[in-house]
């Protein structure tokens, strides 16, 4: 015990060390923390917390961190109150039963992070088990790990004692490489801690962590980087291409990898006809399932139901989908696609990005959100998130956005804005765009057939969008023309461009000129029918 807890000062009663999937499914059962489903899934519900707790996550701010950090969205908390914190948390460990396992976050073996997860839960052990990569045999005996994570649900913080919020608490400290969680069942927040050291460390090394899914053809990898509800995972689950991973990606000089070894995807109304690989997993031994609903007496889940969440999750090892790459690495990319949902319905269905408005469009990560999504949304409302993933990013945006400037130019990717969102209007006046046009234009851009059609330049957004493509009516590849009101489409443009323009405002001084020039610009007609209306 004492070789692998490596000095922790933590002496549990017992210590169940890199038990396998069926020893923890057991286990979870036979303790009451799940009950199983129809066709094997291991049904878990995780009480108060049902998502992260964002506003509960701290970095300890310290010599290392001081300069290294963007403390502008990472909250703060002092070596002090992590010392406090680290000691209440192994008196708290003392006399448990606990799970740990070794595990390597990244499959790239020049630069993957090992790391050892302890927790109090035999289903969040086996949930991380199936999200983290799972050391060869011959690896355990030589396993030295580089930050440890701790698991703590039924820890409860002190605010004032620990610096905290709440009694709800995620903090890192990445001098002393360690991570404490307490107060939240949320298995989500052990797999995010990796995906943040993961985002610290790499580009010291210049390597591009990403929140992105990707796949591959022969020769010719994608990345998509998309916000919730754009449809990353939908879109990147291709039938005819081999699935990288679907969540969280780094590009080193060997190519794109995969962080995890398992996939977490929303189940909340998930469809068997629009995305079978995935539904076939809520009937699978060992999936872990958050917060789905199941008949006590059938065991039938009802994907439909949000009663316990409208944020219900799977958690099942990659090689449950049918296509996906057993070793999670692949070549260099060919395209990049950032999607969007657009609700206002101004994006064009694809358009081709310079790469200097590629690091413009990655630091704005803008989608949008539509009315009835979240309390108190009641018309279509921006959201710009950094990175595709802000709340995972202790580094400044524009430190990664470089750094995905340098590899784009490097390995000559061609870059591409795709609106999955709506046309003909905003949302609840015109309607979604077509999944079919939206394949069949993602399938041009990914086999390059797409370079080669005519262009028109966006009046707006200055990027290039196709005017026509074989397979999809030119009429939407022109959004304005598809409004009954072309000049309600240009006050709307207009109000988008200055939606862009104010939340860049906080970049413009961590940006090359060049990267500014790429701003969206409506045009003075518009902006006259703006002032107008107002």
């Amino acid at each position: 015990m004492d070789g692998v807890l490596n000095g922790l000062g933590v002496t549990p009663a017992e210590l169940r060390l890199n038990w396998n999937e069926e020893r923890l499914y057991e286990e979870a059962v036979r303790s009451g923390e799940g009950r199983i489903a129809k066709g094997g899934a291991l049904v878990v519900e995780t009480g108060q917390h049902t998502g992260r707790s964002a506003k509960d996550k701290f970095t300890v701010r310290d010599t290392e961190t001081e300069s290294q950090v963007w403390w502008e969205t990472n909250a703060e908390m002092s070596p002090a109150h992590f010392d406090a914190l680290w000691s209440d948390f192994q008196a708290h460990m003392a006399d448990k039963t606990l799970y740990m396992q070794q595990l390597f976050g990244g499959a790239d073996l020049d630069h993957r992070l090992p790391v050892r997860v302890i927790n109090e839960l035999a289903w969040h052990s086996l949930f991380i088990r199936h999200l983290l990569r799972v050391p060869a045999a011959d690896e355990y005996a030589g396993f030295a790990p580089e930050f440890t994570i701790i698991n703590l649900p039924s820890f409860k913080a002190d605010p004032q004692r620990h610096g905290c919020r709440s009694d709800t608490v995620i903090a890192v400290d990445f001098s002393r490489k360690l991570v404490l969680i307490g107060g939240t069942s949320y298995a989500g927040e052990t797999k995010k801690s990796v995906f943040t050291i993961l985002n610290y460390l790499l580009p010291a090394k210049s390597i591009m962590p990403m929140h992105c899914s990707v796949n591959c053809g022969d020769e010719d990898a994608a990345i998509f980087f998309g916000l919730s509800g754009t449809g990353k995972t939908t879109l990147s689950a291709d039938a005819s291409r081999t699935l990288i991973g679907d969540d969280e990606h780094g590009w080193s000089e060997n190519g794109l990898f995969n962080f995890e070894g398992g996939c977490y995807a929303k189940m909340i109304r998930l469809s068997a006809e629009a995305e079978p690989e995935i539904h076939a997993t809520t009937q699978m031994w060992g999936t872990v399932l958050e917060n789905v609903v199941m008949d006590p007496q059938t065991r039938a889940l009802d994907l439909d139901d949000d009663s316990l969440a409208e944020n219900s999750r799977g958690a099942y090892p990659i090689s449950a989908i049918p296509n996906a790459s057993d070793t999670g690495r692949c070549g260099h990319p060919k395209n990049l696609i950032m999607l969007t949902c657009d609700a206002f319905g101004i994006m064009p269905p694809i358009a081709k990005l310079t790469p200097a408005q590629a690091m413009y469009h990655f630091l704005s990560g803008y989608t949008a959100k539509v009315a009835g999504t979240e309390k108190g949304v009641t018309e279509p409302t921006a959201t710009f998130s950094a990175c595709f993933g802000a709340p995972f990013m202790p580094r400044h945006p524009a430190e990664y956005g470089a750094l995905l400037r340098e590899l784009i130019a490097q390995h000559d990717v061609d870059c591409w804005l795709v609106n999955t969102g709506w046309t003909g209007g905003a949302h609840g006046t015109g309607h979604r765009m077509p999944i079919k046009a939206t394949r069949t234009l993602l399938n041009a851009a990914l086999d390059g057939s797409l370079n080669s059609a005519s262009f028109r330049e966006d009046p707006c957004f200055g990027f290039m969008v196709p005017t026509a493509v074989d397979g999809v009516g030119s009429s939407i590849l022109d959004p304005r023309s598809t409004w009954a009101d072309p000049e309600a489409y240009d006050a709307q443009a207009a109000r988008l461009v200055t939606m862009f323009n104010e939340n860049f405002i906080k970049f413009e001084d961590h940006v090359a000129a060049y990267v500014r020039a790429a701003a969206p610009k409506a045009p003075a007609s518009t902006r006259e029918l703006v002032d107008a209306a107002e």
